[in-house]
C-alpha cells in the first residue's frame, strides 16, 4: 500500500511541477510581451527606429495570464500536497515533543495527523461544492471566457489525491502506535 501511495503522491507532484514550470513561462512571456510593448511605444524607439518600434510595439502581455495564472496555481498548490503529507512534510512546532516518552510523541503525532487529515478532507470537500456551484452557475473568466469550474475540477484531482494520501497517512500514524512499527517514508528524505 505505501508504495501506492508514494506513486500517487510523486505523480501529482510531477504533473504539478510541470504546471508550474508552465506557468513560470508563461509569466515570463507575458513580461518579456509587456516589456518590449513599453520600449516599442516610447519615443525614443519611435524617433531612432521606427521599422523596430512598430515591430516590438506590437507585443504585449499574454492575454488572460493573471487567470491562467490563478487557476494552475491552485492546482499546484493542492498537488503538491500529497507528497508534503506523505513525508510529513507540513510546517509544525515540536515545542514539547522532545520532553516527554517515545511512545507518547508518537502519539501526539498520530493525534495531529488525523486533525490535518480531517483538515484536508474539508476542504476536499469544500472545494467539490465549490465546483458543482460554478457548474451550475456557468461562470466564466472575464477575458479568456473560460469556466471557472475547469479551475475548480483541476484542482479537486489533485485534492482527492491529496485526502487519499492523507488518509492512509492518519491510519499508518494510528497503527505506528499501536504497534511500534513504521508505515511511514522517512520524513527526512522526500526520495523515499
Amino acid at each position: 500500500m505505501l508504495r501506492a501511495m508514494i506513486w500517487l503522491a510523486r505523480g501529482t507532484a510531477l504533473l504539478g511541477g510541470a504546471v508550474l514550470l508552465a506557468l513560470i513561462a508563461l509569466t515570463g512571456l507575458s513580461i518579456l510581451g509587456r516589456a518590449a510593448n513599453s520600449v516599442g511605444n516610447a519615443d525614443w524607439t519611435q524617433r531612432v527606429a521606427p521599422g523596430l518600434a512598430e515591430w516590438i510595439g506590437g507585443f504585449g502581455p499574454v492575454p488572460g495570464d493573471f487567470e491562467l495564472v490563478g487557476a494552475g496555481l491552485a492546482f499546484t498548490v493542492f498537488s503538491f500536497m500529497p507528497l508534503c503529507q506523505l513525508h510529513r512534510g507540513h510546517a509544525r512546532v515540536d515545542l514539547f515533543a522532545d520532553l516527554t516518552p517515545p511512545r507518547f510523541a508518537r502519539a501526539l503525532e498520530a493525534f495531529w495527523e488525523v486533525v490535518l487529515t480531517a483538515a484536508i478532507l474539508l476542504i476536499t470537500w469544500r472545494l467539490f461544492e465549490g465546483a458543482q456551484d460554478k457548474l451550475s452557475n456557468g461562470e466564466t473568466t472575464f477575458i479568456l471566457q473560460f469556466p471557472v469550474w475547469w479551475a475548480y475540477a483541476a484542482s479537486l484531482v489533485a485534492a482527492c489525491a491529496a485526502s487519499i494520501v492523507a488518509l492512509y497517512c492518519a491510519v499508518a500514524q494510528v497503527m505506528g502506535v499501536m504497534t511500534g512499527r513504521s508505515y511511514l517514508p522517512d520524513p527526512d528524505g522526500a526520495s523515499g
